[in-house]
């Protein structure tokens, strides 16, 4: 994920060149090796599907009852009398996906690697993780500028965003109230820097952070803008200046991905995250991260892998609808290299991914196409992702282009629909927006279903 991001982030300017010229460390912790655990059930878990409440919030459970979804098996913790005797054999447990059943274990030498062969419960054993000898660490942006209005040009109410939002005929479902209140977005990213020191996101309401990255670190403001340049396309809240798709949501921002490795385990983190965010009762998540190729090429994903239940996100992401949230994620910027194809998890089933458009609605040539490998549709839908306008980590309100900002574009727009229509569930209101697209009668696999109408969407779903 992080080689398209960087290249695409040194082209816009979103890259410091305080960390493009920093010298390798060793790398902190040593050496290690982390492994997936496949688990075979949950056996000794201490929760009972009777007691949902226990491992659940009450805003995730209204969700699911509003919708009329269970709760299951996939949505115990995972056993907790397996997680000790992991630990007893010599493993260290940093983690883990419940909806998978899987844990993440620390593995320090060979012989405590060995340990795994005495454990029935375990499945399968995949190494995600290997430690470098190095890495260019990530550096804190110092530099905030307090304000960038007195170069600024204010000609409308929505300023340098009006556009974006226009596209997609958000601006009347705006005006008819529908701003995302009442509604969370969890955004998963790679950091969020200095989102509590620039001004421009005092009225953003943000309720909450965490980090899934080991070793896991309790600021996800000091690492990484990706997310600073996400999170101002759905929540900025500047008049004059710059208005995201969704001004008035709530956000938790969730940090998944590691800035100077590229390993399997990171789909592992965004998985958590995703679990962490149903947890908490969060309605929409906005990623814009995205897996095929990684350090170790022996962990490379192939075409095949892409229907949307081989990979560990991508099976995270294909169940997000059947636990009542929508997930909007970036289809990749890999449409002009060898690839070509969407990335994991936007391969999943039921959700939108979303690829990048010029202001004059046509696919930017970076953009990356489907099909999936069993022939579904992909990417989903379309919106601005060239020349989209972001808030940097410096502060200063720019543009920066990447199937990265189309996803969280579409994201606040889908959670203003939503809002405006409360009755209906994460599933009718995908398909809302899909029928709504400019190509709905002919999807294909560069467009998708087009570029939504949010509004005729909304006026759609209020005659149902």
């Amino acid at each position: 994920m992080k080689k398209i991001l960087l290249s695409l982030l040194c082209l816009v300017g979103g890259l410091s060149l305080s960390a493009q010229k920093t010298k390798k460390v060793p790398y902190p912790g040593g050496h290690y090796s982390i492994y997936r655990l496949w688990l075979q059930d949950k056996k000794g878990t201490d929760f009972t599907l009777r007691h949902p409440e226990k491992f659940l919030s009450e805003k995730a459970l209204r969700r699911r009852y509003k919708q009329n979804l269970q709760v299951d098996s996939t949505d115990l913790p995972i056993s907790q009398r397996y997680l000790e005797r992991i630990e007893k054999v010599g493993l260290h447990v940093i983690g883990g996906s419940k909806w998978n059943n899987t844990a993440l274990v620390k593995v320090t030498d060979k012989k405590t690697l060995e340990n795994i062969s005495q454990l029935s419960f375990v499945k399968i054993a995949d190494k995600v993780f290997e430690a470098p000898d190095s890495i260019v660490p990530e550096q804190r942006e110092t530099i905030v500028v307090d304000s960038t209005a007195k170069f600024m040009v204010k000609t409308n109410s929505y300023g340098l965003g009006k556009h974006q939002i226009e596209m997609l005929n958000g601006l009347k479902l705006h005006e008819a109230g529908f701003r995302g209140d009442g509604m969370t977005i969890a955004i998963i990213d790679g950091g969020f820097q200095n989102v509590d020191k620039i001004p421009y996101f005092k009225n953003v309401n943000i309720i909450g952070q965490r980090d899934f990255v080991y070793p896991y670190n309790a600021d996800v403001y000091g690492l990484g803008d990706h997310g600073t340049m996400v999170l101002s396309d759905i929540g900025a809240n500047v008049d004059s200046m710059f208005i995201g798709t969704a001004p008035h949501a709530s956000f938790v921002l969730l940090r998944s991905e590691d800035g100077p490795t590229e390993y399997l385990v990171e789909e592992d983190w965004w998985a958590q995250a995703v679990e962490y965010a149903d947890s908490i009762g969060a309605d929409v998540i906005s990623s814009s991260l995205g897996y095929f190729k990684f350090d170790d090429k022996s962990m490379n994903h192939q075409y095949r892998e892409q229907n949307g239940n081989t990979a560990i996100n991508s099976r995270t992401a294909s169940r997000i609808a059947s636990k009542g949230m929508i997930l909007v994620n970036s289809a990749g910027n890999e449409g002009g290299r060898t690839w070509k194809r969407t990335n994991f998890p936007a391969d999943a089933r039921d959700i939108l991914c979303v690829a990048a458009l010029t202001a004059d609605s046509v696919n930017a040539t970076f953009s990356s196409v489907g099909p999936s490998y069993d022939g579904r549709v992909k990417p989903d839908i379309g919106a601005q992702g060239v020349n989209s306008t972001v808030i940097d980590g410096t502060g200063i309100i720019t543009t920066a282009n990447g199937t990265s900002f189309a996803a969280p574009i579409s994201a606040g727009m889908v959670t203003c629909l939503w809002q405006a229509l409360p009755e209906k569930s994460a599933y009718e209101i995908m398909d809302l927006v899909r029928k709504s697209g400019s190509r709905a009668d002919f999807p294909d696999n560069i467009y998708g279903y087009g570029i939504p109408n949010y509004w005729k969407a909304y006026q759609t779903g209020s005659k149902k």
